[in-house]
């Protein structure tokens, strides 16, 4: 007899035995074809399972990772195997630390340290606040001018990609004392000013510190639900509501109302239109150790194709981001910015969003690479 995945309520345990059996794992699911997709992609809208998928089932050649509570995992696996599902382990006993985001609070402290010690080319700048009021601050590397041509960096749109926001900080500090010393850096901001947004999310970043680590969403509240948040890189007005967002408010990758509803990224789309002048738009996420570009919310190659798949030689390697509707990158590359692109950094799975400290340099050092390499091609490549 297959098994079938039940609708009971949260409150009923599946079993005492079940929920004693094991510890929360991350499973990696290979799905073979579209209706495998279908049936990952429809266990994710089961809210009471609390299943939490780090990596989306999107097509047959792009593995799916859950986490699975304790409780849920025999379930989970008597279901895959009844319907024939290839699976691995990929994290057996689940350990939440948090070394990545202690190293990011000690420093958060470096945006004044920055601007101040490198007021020549560095300054803070505020776009706007979060829902719950904290401000959102952006590092504008400068040398001077008016609205000259301008590059857009932000990390840590979803709040648990804690290494994003580590490699953010590293990348600002680069850039700040290498100017002067490294020809490309200085060469770039000599025609260029960069702006760095290291903490997109602030409201989920902080409750990932205090309350759940694995959280992702933002932390407004929505009308008619108890659920909090909304997956803010769902939230663009590109393909909003499309394949890859969920309409249901307790999902991780809930959509939102509305696009632009959530403050956080009506700040980003806001900064953006007013200045006028952004020939890039970049961003990070992890983790997959991707270069991705539009498109996402349909299955048609970007008018600048050819081009945006040349940095097909900077690593990670290049992919199109697939069915995740209401993207940024999807968003910018509509509105006229041509070089729009998200990298995912490290890891490939070994270690999912809980990346150990001593990862967080060679990941930064890697992303900035190859993020200067796109940034030496914009600058060289103005339209």
């Amino acid at each position: 007899q297959q098994a079938a995945i039940s609708t009971r309520p949260l409150s009923e345990p599946v079993s005492e035995g079940l929920a004693l059996c094991c510890r929360h794992q991350v499973l990696r699911i290979k799905p073979k074809n579209e209706e495998e997709i279908k049936k990952l992609q429809h266990l994710e809208t089961m809210g009471h399972l609390e299943l939490d998928f780090w990596k989306n089932p999107t097509a047959p050649s792009f593995p799916a990772d859950v986490r699975i509570p304790a409780k849920r995992v025999p379930l989970i696996k008597a279901f895959l195997e009844s319907h024939g599902f290839e699976y691995s382990v990929l994290i057996k006993d689940l350990q939440v630390g948090n070394a990545i985001g202690t190293y990011f609070i000690e420093s958060w402290n470096e945006l004044d340290h920055l601007a101040s010690a490198f007021n020549n080319i560095v300054q803070k700048i505020q776009i706007g606040e979060s829902y719950e009021k904290r401000p959102l601050f952006v590092l504008k590397f400068s040398t001077g001018g008016r609205n000259r041509p301008a590059i857009w960096l932000d990390a840590g749109i979803h709040s648990r990609e804690w290494v994003t926001q580590a490699s953010a900080m590293w990348i600002a500090k680069q850039i700040a004392s290498d100017y002067g010393k490294d020809p490309s850096t200085t060469s770039l901001l000599n025609k260029m000013d960069i702006f760095l947004l290291p903490v997109a999310n602030p409201d989920g970043y902080v409750f990932t510190h205090t309350t759940n680590r694995m959280w992702r969403k933002t932390r407004s509240r929505n009308k008619g639900s108890l659920c909090v948040g909304v997956d803010p890189n769902r939230n663009w007005d590109a393909g909003f509501g499309g394949p890859g967002a969920s309409n249901n408010p307790c999902s991780d990758s809930y959509r939102g109302p509305s696009a632009n509803s959530e403050v956080e990224v009506k700040s980003i789309v806001d900064f953006i239109r007013n200045h006028g002048n952004i020939q890039a738009f970049l961003t990070l996420h992890s983790y997959s150790q991707l270069l991705m570009y539009p498109y996402g919310y349909k299955c048609t190659q970007p008018a600048d194709y050819a081009e945006l798949v040349r940095h097909s030689d900077v690593k990670p390697v290049l992919t199109p981001h697939k069915y995740k509707s209401g993207g940024s990158i999807d968003w910018s590359y509509d509105y006229g910015i041509k070089y729009s692109f998200a990298f995912e950094l490290r890891d490939t799975g070994r270690f999912g969003f809980l990346l150990p400290a001593n990862q967080i340099i060679p990941t930064a050092e890697e992303t900035w690479l190859g993020l200067k390499t796109i940034m030496e091609h914009v600058r060289d490549n103005p339209y």
